[in-house]
């Protein structure tokens, strides 16, 4: 078992005795999206920390997403109780990167690339294929991908 799951475990726990529903709730959601991660597949298997970091990101990024799709339809109590949810879950994940950060990682990996002699669209998969793991659950991808795609071309 990973030491993010057992994490995830006792603070349920400590949630539970303090009757924070909030809080058990989330966990509770969180735990369910990793256990379901690690029976998927042909064989089930223990999600290492990282993979763990991953379905994390993954439900943080729905939270968003509900968050905003109830806040457009008029729903602010949902929205709120989502917002409250994704603060719950950001306390596992990573600090996010800044999009300042992030521009000058491309920038960067960019040049590198131009000076190996690859340059415009042809350098995109490597671009991303070097971005990627520095970006993970840190950044949005698609946002990483459109500020590549701008800096090539």
């Amino acid at each position: 078992m990973s030491t993010l799951k057992e994490s995830l475990h006792s603070d349920l726990t400590t949630a539970i005795k303090a009757r924070d529903e909030l809080t058990s709730a989330t966990l509770r959601m969180a735990l369910s999206a990793v256990t379901t991660e690690e029976v998927s597949g042909k064989s089930a298997r223990s999600l290492s920390d990282a993979e763990v970091m991953a379905v994390l990101t993954k439900e943080a990024k729905k939270r968003r997403e509900a968050a905003t799709a109830f806040a457009e339809a008029g729903r602010p109590e949902l929205a709120e109780r989502e917002i409250a949810e994704l603060g719950v879950l950001t306390r596992y994940l990573p600090e996010p990167l800044s999009e300042q950060e992030v521009s000058a990682m491309v920038s960067h990996t960019v040049a590198e690339l131009a000076d190996q002699g690859v340059t415009g669209m042809p350098a995109m998969g490597r671009a991303m294929k070097e971005l990627t793991p520095q970006t993970a659950g840190r950044f949005d991808g698609a946002a990483l991908a459109a500020m590549v795609r701008a800096a090539l071309s």
